[in-house]
């Protein structure tokens, strides 16, 4: 065993032997006071014992065991020599969890694992992608210098793997060889260079992560792939996305020019003044000239966008980072409405972005002003939040919202958070100071305060008041004497000190007071903390020095204490003192200023936010976070003055040409073909800096090439899918004719296609067959779309039967797999046309799969009863009741149908009776009825009314008003009005059945009396309850009902099987889980009672 696990089970004891599962309790006999450590002794004996069996059945059993053990934290090093052993078995299930145990403990067990790197390395020429992968990474978690070149070998073989997943690997491995072994930065940069070629979405973060690992200042190996990389970015699996928008900001802070031009021009215009004339003239022709942002720069901005919308805090933090450090301030408002977003996240999320937000609000304001309440302090909000939110409504404040958050301040003051109070008030003083209309308002507040109980509000209060009145003292003589009264109940020293440097400073002004506060002092001066001592002999000095009649006596007695005090500091400041202000023939020319160096006019202090120095970190770093530079951290660069030459992010179609000679001899054979729309190819040709041009990421030439070669990378399908919502919004002939001269096109270049395919066929066929054998994300990704782009497709043909063309995606996934870049658009795929029998054939297909086979049924019981809406007493003679007719609404398919009816009580005319102020949930709409003029005494109406209640039981809240008065009502549905009755055969009732099991499936045993389970008592029960169709059965001892919600449409299956005896099982299948336990609860018993 080795050390570590003998120091685990010296601290866990036998916990672990009752954690790991029950398989090996029988097998454990404990005996003694060691029989804890036995126990765990014996279990991993056991497990060794199943690692050298023959059979793979227990081999596999003890490796999920074994990987279990991981997941829980425990140890599990000592089985490395046993699980080694089975690294080279034949079975795949097996040999995965092997690789995933010696990914974790290679490093460890380095010896053990050398012992087997022959293994690892025939493991990387496994046809399987997945062996291939774990071996690099076990290859790479070895950090033994000697294996280096065996290493750097595999990467480069990686690199080049036809799975995209292996190539991830090997860009994962690059960091793992760099920081094991520096020297090889220049080759491991050969293999980040091809690797950042690659076009797979897969690659593309993990490569991205290495470049900034191993070579973060070569941007030069940027250029080429920088708008592959901003066109890929959405497809980026998230914390990929993360790392790429990182390193494209600091891209675009090297490359383009700052487009914020205000500030440039204000610089300009004051070096203006010292200019001639013709330089002048030269400054300001050069300042009318527009900005231009560069089609690179405005690519990135627009396709970074839509991840503000992501699920992944951190991508919104770096999309937002981005916006703030390169858009124009113009566009970066739209990122604050997504960081407010994520204020709904976790605690430590909330803390991040409410870090980021401070610094933001400080230069710009007016970005959060609209979400002010946002950060509004909830009383659960952990202390370091509430601060956060502090320090943001305090850089929000204004004239204008001054009143509304002072008023929000004095409710956080009684807070039971101390901590968070005496930041409050802090925050108080710190609004004082920036809005001089509220100054006076914020100290009288402050000095109420001084009453306060709490004596760390007081001593808050003390603090901040010593700092307001340094502003303005000549005005507040009376708060100085009301602080001095303080000082016999305060204790907090800070608040002490901050009086009496107070009394201090305003001796001459309260010349009565201040000797009395020295000799108070003078009495408790040895039980004094340090900071008050300093400060009760400042106030001698100054006294003395003011009004040395009453008070020389007192400060030599001070000065004679401090003398022998045992703080060196406070011994120091009394002989500093007594040389300063009593003179003697030792007294130097000094002694002369006394009075001008003690009673010398400070300067206010100005309070500042501590988020004001902030700035220069780049937003969502560690190092923003800790307001320190940290290892690793890469400054952003400012803005060039000129921006460089754009043109070294152009791709060369002539290289691409050479390297895809075969697909330039095809495009030659067909030169009638007809890819692109005319449009397209004017856009292609010319050599503009469009943003559609930016967008495609090249030249039309170099489209021309990829499309040809059936390489679709993104660039070519953001374009294509431009052109195609242009050609639909155009007429419908027109697209008509487009559509038959792409597919001649089409069918053209497909032929091409298969003979260049056939020439390929041992590469192609090889890279299937990997991919296919584990990349099933992707399979099913393209299928799924295929299966889409079909079914559109077909509708279009009921329309219209000239438009017989019918995509075929997953053909030429097939050929992109190496790509592994799903395809967006039907649009430029080619695919062949349908025989007419085929088309019919799917066409017949498709109604079937979409025929009505949920269609509503009229309901088979309506109940009759009412319930009250208003009362007639409530109502001053106004009676409301209503009840649900079970009928579909007239006013919206998604609302359910309510009858209200109105009784007059009084014998008086009731007149404009209608609804107003309806209060609903968030999605909940309402219908209301026309106002009604008059009702007569002791007259009735039925009125109608359309309630979406969104499938809940929601209240809808509403105001019932007549004429002179407005009562507030509310209607809450019982769940089984939530339903409409659908008809099913029992056949496509099993159907749907099976597939809402699970989650979806809720069921209960119910007890009754036999002569309840009758059919009809149980048809009875259920229709009562809840707006159901009957399905027939086939089977007496099962009763099957179906509905759909009123909403969402989504089905609500009932099935009551009875049992032998007096049970019944009631199961509910739906999508809508909280519905069907609802319904659940209300059915039972109601089938349960007699």
């Amino acid at each position: 065993m080795s050390s570590n696990s003998f120091a685990y089970n010296d601290h866990s004891g036998g916990g672990e032997a009752t954690e790991l599962g029950q398989e090996a309790t029988s097998t454990i006999s404990p005996s003694g006071a060691f029989g804890l450590f036995s126990s765990d002794l014996k279990k991993n004996e056991d497990l060794k014992q199943m690692l050298e069996s023959s059979k793979d059945s227990a081999k596999l059993d003890a490796m999920k065991r074994i990987v279990g053990m991981i997941a829980k934290g425990k140890n599990a090093s000592e089985l490395f020599p046993a699980v080694v052993k089975n690294v080279a078995s034949k079975n795949i299930e097996i040999k995965k969890l092997v690789y995933v145990y010696l990914v974790r403990y290679a490093e460890e067990q380095q010896d053990l694992a050398l012992l087997s790197i022959s293994t690892f390395q025939r493991a990387l020429k496994d046809p399987n992608q997945l062996i291939r992968a774990s071996a690099l990474r076990v290859l790479s978690s070895i950090r033994v210098p000697i294996i280096v070149p065996i290493m750097m070998l595999a990467i480069k073989e990686a690199s080049a793997d036809l799975s995209p997943y292996v190539r991830k690997n090997a860009a994962h491995a690059i960091q793992k060889l760099y920081s094991l072994d520096p020297e090889q930065k220049e080759l491991l940069i050969e293999v980040i260079e091809k690797l950042l070629k690659d076009k797979s979405t897969l690659v593309a973060g993990s490569v991205v992560m290495a470049f900034e690992e191993v070579c973060p200042d070569r941007i030069d190996l940027i250029h080429r792939n920088y708008r592959k990389l901003c066109n890929l970015l959405v497809d980026v699996e998230e914390w990929g996305q993360v790392v790429i928008i990182h390193m494209l900001t600091r891209y675009a802070r090297t490359q383009f020019v700052s487009p914020w031009k205000e500030d440039g021009c204000l610089e300009e215009n004051e070096k203006n003044f010292y200019d001639s004339d013709d330089e002048q003239k030269e400054k300001t022709d050069k300042r009318k000239k527009p900005y231009a942002m560069d089609p690179d720069h405005r690519l990135l901005i627009r396709n970074t966008k839509p991840l503000l919308q992501s699920r992944n805090a951190a991508v919104v933090m770096a999309v937002a980072q981005l916006y703030w450090h390169i858009a124009p301030k113009s566009e970066a408002g739209i990122i604050s409405k997504s960081l407010v977003r994520l204020l709904r996240s976790n605690r430590e999320v909330q803390y991040i972005v409410l870090q980021n937000i401070a610094t933001m609000s400080i230069q710009r304001k007016g970005m959060f002003e609209p979400y002010l309440k946002s950060f509004y302090v909830r009383s659960t909000d952990p202390t370091m939040i509430k601060t956060l939110k502090l320090e943001i409504l305090t850089n929000l404040a204004n004239e204008a919202n001054i009143s509304t958050l002072l008023r929000e301040f004095q409710t956080y003051v009684k807070s039971q958070d101390k901590q968070f109070a005496a930041a409050t008030i802090q925050t108080i003083g710190r609004c004082a100071t920036n809005i001089s209309e509220v100054t006076d308002t914020c100290l009288n507040g402050l000095v109420c305060l001084l009453s306060n109980r709490d004596e760390i509000v007081v001593a808050e209060s003390v603090v901040v008041i010593k700092k307001l009145l340094q502003m303005q003292p000549v005005q507040h003589g009376e708060i100085i004497k009301h602080m001095a009264k303080l000082l016999d109940n305060i204790t907090v020293p800070v608040a002490r000190a901050s009086i009496l440097w107070l009394i201090g400073e305003n001796c001459e002004r309260v010349p009565k007071i201040a000797p009395d506060v020295l000799r108070k002092m003078a009495k408790s001066f040895t039980s004094e903390d340090d900071l008050v001592k300093l400060q009760i002999l400042n106030l001698g000095a100054k006294l003395y020095l003011t009004n040395s009649k009453q008070t020389k006596l007192l400060t030599q007695y001070i000065l004679n204490l401090g003398k022998y005090d045992q703080n060196y500091d406070i011994r120091d400041r009394t002989r500093f003192i007594r040389q300063l202000i009593v003179p003697n023939e030792k007294s130097g020319a000094l002694s002369k200023y006394a009075k001008k160096i003690f009673l010398a006019q400070k300067p206010a202090p100005l309070l500042e936010s501590p988020f004001k120095d902030r700035d220069h970190f780049q937003l969502g770093t560690l190092s923003h976070t800790l307001n320190t530079k940290a290892s690793g951290y890469l400054e952003l660069s400012n803005w060039p003055e000129v921006a460089p030459d754009p043109s070294v992010r152009n791709v060369e179609v002539i290289e691409l040409a050479k390297e895809c000679a075969p697909v330039g001899k095809i495009k030659k054979d067909n030169p009638g073909k007809k890819f692109y729309s005319e449009s397209e190819e004017e856009d292609g040709s010319s050599d503009s800096s469009s943003d559609s041009e930016s967008e495609s990421g090249s030249g039309s030439g170099e489209q021309e090439v990829e499309e040809d070669s059936s390489e679709d990378s993104s660039e070519d399908s953001s374009s294509e899918s431009e052109s195609e919502s242009g050609s639909e919004s155009g007429v419908e002939d027109t697209r008509t004719s487009k559509k038959n001269s792409k597919n001649r096109g089409k069918s053209d270049s497909e032929d091409g296609k298969k003979k260049k395919k056939h020439s390929n066929s041992d590469s192609s066929s090889a890279e299937s067959s990997s991919i296919e054998e584990s990349s099933s994300d992707s399979e099913s990704e393209s299928k799924s779309e295929s299966e889409a782009d079909s079914r559109k497709v077909i509708k279009e043909k009921g329309k219209k039967p000239t438009q017989n063309q019918i995509p075929v995606a997953k053909a030429v996934s097939l050929l992109d797999l190496d790509d592994f870049v799903p395809v967006s658009t039907p649009v430029a795929l080619p695919s062949p046309a349908l025989p007419p029998s085929l088309i019919a054939d799917l066409e017949g297909l498709n109604l079937s799969t979409s025929s009505p086979v949920i269609s509503v049924s009229t309901p088979v019981f309506v109940p009759t009863k009412s319930h009250v809406l208003l009362h007639r007493m409530s109502g001053k003679g106004l009676a409301a009741n209503y009840y649900f007719p079970r009928q579909p609404c007239i006013f919206g398919e998604k609302m359910v149908s309510v009858q209200i009816t109105l009784n007059n009580t009084t014998d008086q005319k009731i007149e404009n009776i209608h609804i107003k102020e309806k209060k609903l949930p968030t999605g909940m709409q309402m219908h209301i009825f026309n106002p009604i003029e008059s009702l007569e005494p002791e007259g009735s109406i039925t009125v109608s009314m359309g309630i979406d209640f969104c499938d809940s039981t929601q209240t809808a809240t509403f105001q019932l008003c007549t004429k002179d008065d407005c009562f507030s009502v509310n209607i809450q549905p019982p769940v089984g009005e939530l339903l409409l009755p659908v008809a099913l055969s029992e056949k496509d009732f099993k159907k749907e059945q099976g597939m809402l099991t699970g989650m979806n499936e809720t069921s209960t045993l119910i007890i009754a009396a036999p002569q309840n389970f009758t059919s009809s008592m149980i048809l009875q029960k259920v229709v009562n309850v809840a707006n159901m169709g009957v399905v027939p059965s086939g089977q007496d001892n099962i009763h099957r009902f179906a509905a759909k919600t009123v909403h969402s449409g989504s089905l609500m299956l009932v099935t009551v099987e009875l049992k032998e005896g007096s049970t019944a099982q009631l199961i509910i299948n739906t999508e809508k889980t909280v519905i069907g336990s609802v319904l659940l609860r209300e059915l039972k018993p109601v089938l349960s009672q007699g």
